[in-house]
């Protein structure tokens, strides 16, 4: 089939559809990666996409299924009769299965597992146990598990016979007889070695696992540290219970990093896409934040009422207030997001405050001197302005630019020590302490030297 872009295939496919040339559709959709089909169906109306789906054949249909958005596989579940349903989730991996029924309302999982087949229901089952957000619930039961009195040419013969059904065949787990695991063996290792040699023998005893309730974040990091494709999760008494694919560990980076996003930007994380996201759902998500930055940047106009005969006598003040909170709120944000970047990727650590403040501190002072030499020239120059009024000004800039690196450094870190996400210390709410402090250090300075200047 030509290359064509997710576009092109959802334009042929609906006009397919319309001309109810549904033998030529099948064949279209069979040549096609079961990901552009996946990606054509998310991006259509949900009636057309069950159309399609009921059309797929059935040697892909679970595959395509699986790389769905959930809400749509919600609908073509729900759209399907019991048995048509059931079928889908005894052909997913048991992980994909879980995830989707834990989206479900209980009334339609119960129907879904009652027709399901048993071992499909106990794998389900098995893993809807372990917490949210754990290697637990985001690993597959569907792996390959070899004996260490076996022989390489039993090994391969099991692998033949479960292969199919295995999330991956790539690397083999050893176990004994009390499933603890003991051993891993890889697959290109089984193919060159001596068929009558013993696994016990031959596997690598070096195995990295992680447990259970081990954090999917901190799953992740444990990936991205040994460059894994595969990673066995065990229980408390180092028994094999699962396996981490890493597909499962891109999801889990893209749904960490779009939480720590929406968090960042004052907006509490929602599980669905920016469409599928209802207006009430999107309101509700977004409006107690903004309520309650409002209701703080009330202070920032108590400050400017406090201050009202500083700006009576010298009007030009008023001018460059926005340039110091803009900036103000800016150098605090860079500083924030720096730190918590560092702080996901366990690169810094609450000990590492003085450390980093003194880092700051210094980046700090070059660009806040940097910034007022700049704009002293522009004041001088250009607006033309009294040499007091520059000085205030660029004064003001200089400590605006260190209290809010300073700010922006140390919240985060603090945050992530009593327990909180420190994205939640990122832009809105730092820009607008920095603000309010902003406005303080610009009035009391200005203050200051008009007062000693008359």
């Amino acid at each position: 089939m030509e290359d064509r872009n997710t576009e092109d295939y959802g334009k042929l496919l609906r006009e397919l559809l319309e001309q109810k040339q549904y033998t030529k559709l099948r064949q279209e959709v069979a040549d096609m990666n079961v990901a552009d089909v996946a990606a054509v169906m998310d991006e259509m109306e949900d009636e057309e996409s069950l159309r399609i789906f009921r059309i797929l054949p059935k040697g892909i249909a679970a595959d395509v299924f699986a790389n769905l958005e959930i809400e749509v596989q919600q609908y073509i579940i729900q759209s399907l009769s019991d048995k048509e349903a059931s079928s889908i989730i005894d052909n997913l991996m048991a992980d994909d299965a879980t995830d989707l029924l834990e989206e479900m309302p209980a009334n339609i999982v119960k129907k879904i597992l009652k027709n399901a087949k048993p071992e499909t229901r106990k794998d389900i089952n098995h893993l809807l146990r372990y917490p949210e957000d754990s290697a637990g619930s985001i690993m597959t039961v569907e792996y390959v598990d070899l004996k260490e009195n076996m022989t390489v040419s039993d090994a391969v013969d099991r692998i033949r016979k479960i292969g199919l059904d295995s999330e991956t065949v790539n690397i083999c787990y050893v176990v004994d007889a009390q499933r603890v695991l003991i051993g891993t063996v890889a697959l290109r290792y089984l193919v060159i070695l001596n068929p009558d040699a013993i696994i016990g023998e031959v596997m690598n005893d070096n195995v990295i696992s992680i447990n259970t309730l081990t954090d999917q974040e901190e799953a992740a990091r444990i990936f991205q540290k040994y460059d894994f494709t595969a990673m066995p999760v065990v229980d408390n008494e180092n028994r094999m219970v699962g396996i981490i694919t890493i597909d499962d560990v891109v999801d889990i980076i893209q749904e960490e990093a779009t939480e720590d996003i929406e968090k960042m930007a004052a907006i509490i994380p929602s599980d669905k896409s920016y469409f599928r996201t209802g207006i009430l759902a999107t309101y509700k998500n977004r409006m107690p934040w903004l309520l309650l930055l409002m209701i703080s940047a009330t202070f920032t106009g108590a400050i400017i009422t406090s201050y009202e005969k500083a700006l009576a006598s010298y009007v030009i003040l008023t001018a460059y207030i926005p340039m110091l909170m803009d900036t103000g709120g800016n150098a605090g944000s860079q500083a924030s997001v720096s730190i918590i970047r560092g702080i996901s990727l366990q690169e810094i650590e609450f000990g590492d405050l003085l450390k980093a403040l003194w880092k700051e501190v210094r980046v700090a002072a070059l660009c806040g001197i940097t910034l007022s030499v700049c704009n002293f020239a522009k004041l001088m120059l250009f607006d033309r302005v009294g040499f007091q009024i520059a000085l205030i000004v660029c004064g003001t800039l200089v400590l605006v630019v260190l209290v809010a690196k300073t700010i922006g450094c140390t919240l985060p870190l603090l945050a992530h020590r009593l327990g909180f996400d420190p994205a939640v210390m990122a832009s809105p709410l730092i820009t607008t302490i920095v603000d309010a402090i902003s406005l303080t250090i610009y009035f009391m300075i200005a203050t200051n030297v008009l007062h000693l200047a008359t």
